[in-house]
Parts: structure tokens; sequence; C-alpha cells
């Protein structure tokens, strides 16, 4: 009775529609992270400084942020990178939700979504909504490409975390480029976590793992949720491992066995240095 139970919950989180509510998570978080992206240093939080001064770079950036899934998706399949602009309802409601945020009176609608709790649960209905993108993105590119694993994976990925990738471009049309900040460089939790659950789902829709789509993916939102609090306290919980693989098979245990054997040659040659040096003259 007890699986029947989660069995039904998981059938239910799994059938959530996405508008509005999740997608309205999604725009409000994606409007904040540009206009805190764009804060002058020497400003508060939040600044309203560069939304006064350049309000179509802000929107454009911002809509970048906003359908950032659908136009990397789009590039990876060669497909038009304007299509998922093509919904003017969803147009509208993130571009309703950049104004509210950057010219509220009062910038009430912007303290109001940066408030812990809120921006807290605001958080939590973009995780369900990760979990959801990843999902149809692995089931959508298995239909275009059944047996390119590898670029089904990666579209799942980008379906996932395509605003931290899109991050690069979004500084760039608003008159910052940092190709340091790119993501391979340094892959975000958000990115990690959104790798597993496409390689996962991958091998649920192949066969390879005996268990029920609505309960795998019910576990995959909570994972979300649960990593999400840990991001909260600056936790990643990835770090341990990536640490053990780089140690195991990228070099580090050769590298520690370099440093180990050149270690006592230095100690060796710095201790002769100084002997030499301390050495008095011969009389004659």
């Amino acid at each position: 009775m007890e699986l029947d139970s989660v069995l039904a919950v998981a059938s239910t989180v799994k059938r959530l529609r996405m508008y509005p509510y999740f997608d309205v998570a999604n725009y409000i978080l994606m409007c904040l992270a540009v206009r805190d992206d764009h804060t002058p240093p020497a400003t508060a939080s939040g600044s309203q400084a560069f939304s006064r001064v350049h309000p179509l770079s802000c929107w454009v950036g911002s809509m970048m942020m906003c359908f950032a899934g659908g136009i990397l998706g789009n590039f990876l399949l060669g497909e038009p990178l304007i299509t998922p602009f093509r919904s003017g309802r969803d147009v509208l409601l993130a571009t309703a939700i950049w104004y509210f945020i950057n010219y509220s009176p009062f910038d009430c609608i912007y303290k109001l979504c940066s408030f812990a709790p809120v921006k807290g649960i605001v958080y939590f209905l973009k995780e369900i909504r990760r979990v959801n993108k990843v999902y149809h993105g692995i089931l959508f590119a298995l239909k275009s490409f059944p047996g390119a694993y590898i670029l089904v994976a990666i579209y799942g990925v980008l379906k996932g975390s395509a605003s931290n990738h899109m991050k690069l471009f979004q500084r760039l049309v608003c008159g910052s480029w940092q190709p340091a900040s790119i993501e391979l460089l340094k892959p975000s939790v958000v990115t990690k976590a959104s790798s597993v659950a496409a390689i996962f789902f991958l091998l649920d829709f192949k066969g390879h793992i005996d268990v029920e789509d609505s309960l795998l993916y019910l576990a995959f939102v909570i994972f979300f949720i649960f990593l999400r609090i840990l991001l909260f306290f600056g936790v990643d919980p990835f770090l341990p491992f990536e640490n053990l693989f780089c140690s195991v098979f990228m070099g580090g245990i050769l590298d520690a066995l370099k440093r180990a054997q050149k270690q006592p040659e230095a100690v060796e040659t710095s201790t002769k240095s100084k002997t030499s040096n301390g050495r008095k003259p011969k009389e004659e």
C-alpha cells in the first residue's frame, strides 16, 4: 500500500505542468541573476544602475537567460535559435517579470524575490523544473538521434544547466566579455548534477535500470532539492569523488610521487649550498 502511495505521488510530480508556476520561478531567478551580475562593485547588491542606463541590453540578456535551454538545445540540434521566442505568451510573461524586478516602485519586487525564504521556495520550484527539462530533453533527443548516446546525454545536460552555459554570452550582450567564466573550465554543481541525471535517465530509457520511470523522476527531484539545500551552505558533494577520480585516473598519484621524489633531492642540494656558502677560506 505504501508503495502504491509513493507511485501515485511520483506520477503526480512527473505529470506536473511547468506553466505557469515553474516557468515563473525560472524567469524570476534568471532576471535576478542578470541584475546581480551587473551590479557595480562600489554599489549595494542589486543596484539598478545597469538597467537604468542600458535597458535594452538588460532585457536581451535576461531573455537569453530565461530561454537558455531552448536556445542552446536548438544550437546543438541545428535548429533556428530564435524558435524558443515564438511563444508570445512566454516572452510577455518573462518580460513582465523582468520589468517588475528592475523597475517596480521602491524596488519592492526585487527585495521580495531576494528575501531568503521566498528565494528558497522559488529555487525549489526551479529544481523541479530542471528535472523536467533534463527528462524530456533526453526523451526528445533519443527520438531525434536514436543511436547518438553521447549527443543525447549532452543535450540533456544542456537542458538542465543551460543558464550556466549561457552566462558567458549574456555578459557579452551586456558589455562584459569574461571568457574565463566559461562553464567548461570550472563546471558548477548544477552542471555536474544535470550530467548525473541525464546519464541515469538515458540508461532508464534504454532499459538498463529496472525501476519505474516515475520513481526515478521523483528520486531526482528530491536529489536536486537536497542539492540546492547543500548549495545554500556552500557544500559541493561531488568534490570528494572528483578528487578521488583525478588522483587515480588523471595523473594525481603520479604527480604526487614525482614531487615526493624531487623533494629529497631539493633538500640535499639546499644543504650542500648552505655548507659551501658557510665554509671559511683557507689561510695561506
